[in-house]
Parts: C-alpha cells; structure tokens; sequence
C-alpha cells in the first residue's frame, strides 16, 4: 500500500512503515518495525556488529572488512565494503557516535559514498511485550546538486530497498 511519500506493509505478526523525504538536499528516511521479541533480545541482536552481514540484502556485496568484536560500543569504528551500483564497489567506515543501552545507537559515516551519513538506531519496549524498532537515516548525495540529479533518486530507491529487504529477513530469522 502506497501512503504518502512511504510504504506501508502489513504482515500477519508485524508491521513495517518506511517513508523517505528531502529537504534542503538531504534525504530521511524513517523506517519503524514492531518485532515480536523483548527488548533485551532485540538488543542483544542488533548490537552485535557481524549481524548486520546477516540483514543486509544480498544483492549489495555487503562485508565488513575488520574485526569489530562482538558488542557495539561508542567511539567503535566499523569498516565495510560495499556495491553502491552493479560492478561498483565502494569502501566505507562508520564510527558508533552515540549509545545508550537498551535505547539507542547512532552510527555515522567518517569515509564513503555518501556526503553525510547520521543513522539512528531506536528501541521501544510496547505495552504488549513486543520492541517498536525506529530507525533514522539522514543522508546526502556526494558532489552537490549535480550528484542528487545524477544519483539521488536511484541511491534513494536503493535505501528504500533495503530496509524493505530487511523487513522481510528479519521476519525470517525472527519467525515474525
């Protein structure tokens, strides 16, 4: 179902919603899924660094290419490797600039592809036991205005893609 500028998908245990705007060059996209796990599953998950090889689509030749260890922390620098476009691959490093258990994490990109990088990483325990997971991406496309005409809607679709994509693994690994 199409609502506004994001997509709605209703599965029979979770719900997905993903909406992408832009102002003044730069793209959000908000993505909110309710997991059917508790809170301290749900971190203990996503704060393992190697787990996001585990929900990152196949088709982008995703690979962190150091070692960072088994728990996120703040000041954590990730290095990846990564396909932006087909036969095209870029390097990438995100440091984890802000952590707070059990609430937050926010992981920002020091050198890639994109101009700016600020993901948000949210969690929300529900009345009913399940984790409202938020996620918060603001980006920017490299070489101003000339690189937001060139690339900024198929990079936009992109990011879109993988975070439906993500949806739909985690609903596998989880068994939503």
């Amino acid at each position: 179902i199409l609502k506004e500028n994001g997509i709605i998908h209703q599965h029979q245990a979770g719900i997905m919603e993903i909406k992408i705007t832009k102002q003044s060059g730069i793209y959000t996209l908000t993505s909110e899924q309710i997991l059917p796990i508790s809170l301290e599953k749900a971190w203990a998950f996503f704060t393992v660094p190697t787990n996001l090889d585990k929900i990152t689509p196949d088709e982008m030749n995703f690979r962190i290419t150091n070692n960072p260890g088994s728990e996120t922390y703040q000041g954590q620098i990730i290095t990846y490797k990564i396909g932006i476009f087909p036969f095209v691959k870029s390097n990438w490093i995100t440091e984890i600039t802000h952590f707070v258990k059990e609430k937050f994490f926010v992981d920002e990109q020091r050198f890639g592809p994109y101009a700016m990088w600020h993901h948000e990483h949210h969690f929300e325990e529900t009345p009913d036991g399940k984790v409202k997971m938020t996620d918060i991406v603001n980006f920017k496309m490299p070489f101003g205005v000339f690189g937001d005409l060139i690339a900024g809607t198929p990079v936009k679709n992109k990011v879109r893609f993988i975070f439906e994509s993500r949806y739909k693994i985690l609903e596998k690994i989880i068994k939503l």
